[in-house]
């Protein structure tokens, strides 16, 4: 009868131990912090910016980086947000160029920045007008030759 006690004594305990140990497992799971979600929502995110393979190219030679040149436009035009910016080859000259948004003026003001030095190398505003004429130009010049060739 006393080996009959010990042995259901000694279940209780086990049977006592396991729903502890599973009850704090459970209450140890639910203070656990819920994953938190992207705090930046998939509609504000904004996409990587396409580089074409002549600017990858370019940005390889580049001393100074789009970020550092950026520094130093905003720096000549205090107050501007940036409108866009490309990594060009202009008068054989490798450039950082930034079409700044001024507060309190209309059109852009155009800031060119070495990108082997870091230094600005012009500055300059365009209205509307100017900007239409260089955009046009600078389209003509990006499409390819399809003149036929003389023999």
């Amino acid at each position: 009868m006393n080996s009959l006690f010990h042995e259901m004594h000694m279940q209780r305990r086990i049977l006592l131990l396991v729903g502890s140990a599973l009850c704090g497992t459970v209450a140890l799971g639910a203070q656990q912090p819920a994953a938190t979600p992207n705090p930046v929502a998939k509609s504000e995110a904004k996409p990587a910016p396409k580089i074409s393979k002549e600017e990858v190219a370019l940005r390889a030679q580049a001393k100074i980086t789009e970020d550092a040149a950026k520094a130093t436009a905003l720096a000549a035009v205090p107050g501007a947000t940036v409108k866009s910016s490309e990594l060009e080859k202009e008068k054989g000259k490798l450039i950082w160029s930034f079409d700044l948004a001024a507060p309190g003026k209309k059109g852009t003001e155009e800031v060119h920045v070495d990108a082997m030095t870091g230094k600005v190398i012009a500055k300059e505003h365009e209205d509307a007008k100017a900007e239409k004429a260089e955009a046009k130009a600078e389209k003509a010049e990006k499409k390819p030759n399809t003149s036929p060739k003389k023999p």
